[in-house]
């Protein structure tokens, strides 16, 4: 095996800096065609990937591939984005963001790889073209491409089963779901968002009563939100089920308005559980229980994710699964907490 010295002699770059970029330091601050023919020595000679940490590679693209019209876009993702931005500000990543994926291939020979928020659509065709010019790429809270790219996700499924099992611990046995419907990305297609599909599954399994109670339609709004929540009044004012679990924040603050303008009080009458736990959570009234997302790890994993692909070239394809947390608040108080 090639050692730290032979790397040097090869290059004629120092042995101390042949091995802190090696060893990924983040301190160390060095020239592009530095990084590259050191990183490229280290590879002929047969210098081990498993003897060395991950380096970060310096140029990385950011689509964020998310509608930027103010009305519509999930603060969610501005979140997102930001926690990716600070990340890679800490690792001396330099992020170019792309609003589009034309733009973003105009200029891929500049890239080591990329990254991707968002769930505005993105055909087949293109993700093939995306995965043809761009290789190594991490997609985040989405995965449209498993075969062609890494991804990293909050575990929306133990996120729901958790929902539906804190409801049925509280002694609640009706429950109801709220939701929307994201863009399909990838190549299949399916007839419900993933969230709907996963409380429809726990929910027969834990044998709770959701017959009329599943509402799954329309963008990731507010607008949207009160709409279905005004749908779901009407239907069952007169006999309202225990609980109804949101799909995210955003939706479950026009589900508030709505019951809120029908006289439905929050906890009394109907407990609401939402998923993402943004600040907006926090200002509702009454304050949601939500499920809390740490954009910050999406954010670190996501960086380490593409860096170790790019590393060793890696191709097979990885997805990671996040944990998520209930942040308790007046909506929802689970039986641990009420007792």
């Amino acid at each position: 095996m090639a050692t730290i010295k032979e790397i040097a002699q090869r290059t004629g770059y120092s042995p101390a800096t042949v091995s802190r970029l090696l060893n990924g330091d983040p301190t160390l601050s060095v020239r592009d065609e530095t990084r590259r023919a050191i990183i490229r020595a280290s590879e002929e000679l047969g210098y081990s990937t498993q003897a060395k940490r991950i380096v970060i590679p310096h140029e990385v693209a950011l689509l964020d591939n998310e509608d930027s019209n103010a009305a519509l876009r999930d603060s969610y993702f501005t979140d997102l984005r930001t926690a990716l931005e600070r990340n890679a500000a800490q690792q001396r990543m330099r992020l170019s963001v792309f609003r589009g994926l034309d733009a973003m291939l105009a200029d891929d020979r500049k890239f080591d790889g990329f990254m991707a928020i968002g769930a505005d659509e993105i055909d087949g065709s293109a993700l093939r073209r995306l995965h043809e010019a761009m290789p190594f790429g991490v997609f985040i809270d989405v995965n449209p491409a498993p075969n062609l790219f890494d991804s990293v996700q909050p575990d929306l499924q133990q996120t729901m089963y958790d929902a539906v099992d804190a409801c049925v611990d509280a002694g609640m046995d009706r429950v109801g779901f709220i939701g929307g419907k994201g863009a399909l990305m990838n190549f299949y297609e399916f007839d419900e968002e993933g969230r709907v599909t996963y409380f429809r599954r726990e929910a027969r399994r834990r044998d709770v009563d959701i017959r009329g109670l599943v509402y799954s339609d329309g963008p990731f709004t507010v607008e949207n939100g009160r709409r279905l929540g005004e749908r779901f009044v009407r239907d069952h004012n007169g006999v309202l089920p225990d609980a109804v679990i949101v799909a995210a924040d955003v939706l479950a603050v026009g589900v508030l308005q709505a019951f809120n303008a029908a006289g439905i009080l929050v906890p009394r009458d109907i407990s609401v559980i939402s998923i993402n736990n943004q600040l907006i959570s926090q200002l509702t009234s009454p304050p949601l229980s939500s499920y809390s997302i740490d954009q910050n790890e999406l954010a670190r994993v996501a960086i380490l994710t593409l860096a170790d692909a790019i590393a060793g070239k890696r191709t097979v394809r990885q997805h990671m699964y996040l944990s998520t947390t209930l942040e308790v608040r007046d909506s929802f108080v689970p039986r641990k907490h009420g007792m």
